[in-house]
């Protein structure tokens, strides 16, 4: 069975969103490890992460996914924009080992003008220089809407950045049905087809966690605005097949939709099958 969560805020410390999540009915959940419009983190507290780590293990929680701010762009023309991302995700990863074996999730980045490959390149090379043999988290490349000059919007984009990681094993992708809709692969008519296209392009072996989105725009509009499930192009049917998907279903799925608490445990008990 999937893991649920949602978004929650990291302000309160650890602890107190692994309880905010089991209060919804979730098992996992996912958070910014800083300011998602800054650059700031708050001092990490060893003893709360490591109190998440054992109520998770109490609670049967699945992995959590911290999620990099969206400030950062690793293929920026800038050359400071993309030394803040290789700084901020270094502090990132290495704050990450307090809670060991969870996913580290971003967003590729934008090459703004400079070419695909070109953001490719860019975008490995950050994560060659920032990853390490031994580190214990995952990190996870987020499918993209494919807007403006976004890395990350076709499968082989993802691709081509995992093959020129130098630490694979470590590596693996974040399927959003919001982004991935958007971006022109039809998973409301046509989930398996796509899950084979992923399959042959990546491998499904590297589809770690998705994030549960509907979308306020219609297929292929490249656009990247998140709806509640069922109240937008893609339909709440497409949320019930991925929560029972047998390539899905074990993995960690996060809601990012407009909403608070009590929408977001509304949404976590319709896909475990609830009214």
């Amino acid at each position: 069975m999937a893991y649920f969560g949602c978004h929650l805020s990291s302000s309160a410390g650890f602890l107190a969103m692994g309880k905010t999540a089991s209060s919804i009915g979730a098992d996992t959940f996912q958070f910014f490890t800083r300011n998602p419009r800054g650059g700031r983190a708050k001092a990490l507290d060893p003893a709360d992460a490591a109190a998440l780590c054992a109520w998770m293990r109490e609670h049967q929680f699945g992995p959590i996914v911290a999620h990099a701010p969206y400030t950062i762009n690793p293929c920026s023309a800038e050359p400071r924009t993309r030394e803040f991302a290789l700084e901020t995700m270094t502090d990132d990863l290495h704050r990450m080992e307090a809670v060991p074996g969870n996913y580290y999730n971003f967003h590729p980045g934008s090459h703004v003008g400079q070419g695909v490959e070109a953001g490719i390149a860019m975008i490995a090379e950050t994560l060659n220089a920032i990853m390490w043999e031994s580190q214990q988290t995952t990190v996870l490349l987020e499918t993209m809407a494919g807007k403006g000059s976004e890395i990350g919007g076709r499968f082989e984009e993802l691709r081509e950045i995992l093959d020129r990681c130098d630490y694979p094993e470590r590596m693996g992708v974040c399927l959003d049905t919001c982004h991935v809709y958007d971006g022109g692969y039809d998973i409301v008519t046509d989930l398996d087809g796509v899950l084979t296209e992923f399959d042959r392009v990546v491998g499904l072996h590297r589809l770690k966690a998705l994030h549960l989105n509907d979308s306020k725009n219609p297929f292929a509009s490249h656009k990247d605005r998140h709806e509640k499930l069922g109240q937008g192009s893609l339909g709440e049917g497409i949320f019930h097949r991925i929560a029972a998907h047998p390539a899905l279903r074990e993995l960690p799925m996060v809601l990012e939709t407009p909403n608070e608490l009590p929408g977001y445990a509304a949404e976590i008990a319709l896909l475990r099958g609830g009214k």
